[in-house]
C-alpha cells in the first residue's frame, strides 16, 4: 500500500511580495500577514524583525550587526493516492542565510513553522465531536495516529531524501496549561533549557510524529520555545542553522502570541505563560488571532470532506500497515 502514497514538493519565496497560493491553509502564519490593506507593511516588517534578531544572535565576528540575511521559503508538501488528485498535506518553512562578508549561501534547518490539514481536522472537528456533552477533556484512541504515520511517510520519502539533508524541528510556543522549571543545562545558542510539569496534547501528537520536544530560551528571549526533533537538537545542527529556526519562529511568535514573546519581562525560573498577560508590546503588525480560530474549523471540514471521509478505508488500512 504504501507505493500508492507519492509526494512531491513545491516552493514559493516568502517577502513582501508573496501572496498566498490557492492551496495554502489560510490560518497559516505566513498566509495570514499576506492579506489586507496592510500586507506589504505586515510582510516587510517581519522579514526585517528575522533579520534583526538572527543578527543578534549571530553576533560574533558582526561588529555592525548586519552581516546576515535571512530568506525564506515555504515548502508545500502534497500527497497522491494512487492516481487520484494530489492532497495539500503539509507546510513547512526552510531559512537559508545569506553571509554578506563571504557572499556564502547556508541552508538552514527545513521545518520551523508547521501547517496541517490533517491537524486542523484532528483538532478542529475530531477532538471537539468526542468531547461533546462531556465533563472532561479526554482525547480518544488512536487520535494522531493517521497524521503521525503519514508525516513519518513524508521523510521517509524521496521527495524529502532528494531535498533536504536534515530532518526537520518544528519550533512552536509554549502551552498556557503548563508550567515550565528553569535548569541548570545551557546551551550556547538554543539558551537555558527549561522542563515542562507534564506533556500537553500537542507534544503527545507530534510525538507520534516521531518528534519528541525540548524547551529553550535563547539569549535575548523573553520566553521558551518548544523545540520538537527526532534527533539530538543541541548536537546535530550547526549554530547559525539554530539561529534561522530560532530567528524565524520567535518573530512570528511575538507577532501571534505577543503576551508571551514580546512580554516586558522575562520568564522566572517558574514559568506560567498567560494569553491575558498584560504586560507587553505589541508589534506594529496587524494580526487577526479571533479569525484565525474559525478559519482552523472550516480547513478542518475541508480535510474531512475532501481527504478523510472519501479516503478513510484505504487511509485505516494504510496506516495500520505501516505502524505495523
Amino acid at each position: 500500500m504504501s507505493q500508492d502514497l507519492v509526494y512531491s514538493i513545491s516552493r514559493i519565496r516568502f517577502d513582501e511580495t508573496y501572496r498566498p497560493a490557492d492551496q495554502t491553509r489560510a490560518t497559516t502564519n505566513f498566509a495570514n500577514l499576506a492579506r489586507g490593506e496592510q500586507r506589504q507593511d505586515n510582510l516587510r516588517n517581519a522579514v526585517t524583525m528575522i533579520d534583526n534578531r538572527f543578527n543578534a544572535l549571530a553576533d560574533w565576528d558582526n561588529p555592525t550587526g548586519d552581516r546576515y540575511s535571512v530568506e525564506l521559503q515555504i515548502i508545500s508538501a502534497e500527497m497522491r493516492i494512487g492516481d487520484d488528485a494530489a492532497f495539500p498535506l503539509i507546510e513547512i518553512l526552510q531559512p537559508t542565510v545569506l553571509d554578506r562578508k563571504t557572499g556564502s549561501r547556508i541552508a538552514g534547518i527545513v521545518g520551523n513553522n508547521f501547517s496541517s490539514y490533517v491537524r486542523d481536522y484532528d483538532f478542529s472537528i475530531v477532538l471537539p465531536q468526542h468531547n461533546a456533552g462531556q465533563g472532561g477533556f479526554t482525547a480518544p484512541e488512536g487520535f494522531g495516529d493517521l497524521h503521525g504515520n503519514l508525516f513519518k511517510c513524508f521523510l521517509n520519502s524521496a521527495a524529502f531524501r532528494e531535498n533536504f539533508h536534515k530532518p526537520p524541528v518544528i519550533c512552536l510556543s509554549v502551552s498556557s496549561s503548563r508550567t515550565y522549571q528553569r535548569t541548570d543545562n545551557r546551551h550556547p545558542v538554543l539558551g537555558v533549557e527549561y522542563r515542562q510539569d507534564a506533556f500537553s496534547p500537542t507534544d503527545r501528537y507530534f510525538e507520534k510524529m516521531g518528534l519528541r520536544v525540548r524547551y529553550f530560551m535563547p539569549k535575548g528571549s523573553v520566553a521558551p520555545l518548544a523545540f520538537y526533533a527526532s534527533g539530538d537538537l543541541p548536537n546535530d545542527y550547526s549554530a547559525l542553522e539554530l539561529i534561522g529556526t530560532i530567528a524565524t519562529m520567535e518573530t512570528f511568535q511575538r507577532i501571534y502570541r505577543p503576551e508571551i514573546y514580546n512580554a516586558n519581562s522575562a520568564a522566572g525560573a517558574v514559568y506560567r505563560p498567560s494569553l491575558t498577560h498584560q504586560d507587553y508590546s505589541p508589534t506594529r503588525i496587524t494580526y487577526d488571532r479571533e479569525e484565525r480560530g474559525r478559519l482552523a474549523v472550516q480547513q478542518g471540514k475541508f480535510a474531512q470532506d475532501h481527504f478523510i471521509t472519501p479516503y478513510r478505508d484505504i487511509l485505516d488500512r494504510w496506516s495500520a500497515q505501516y505502524a505495523a
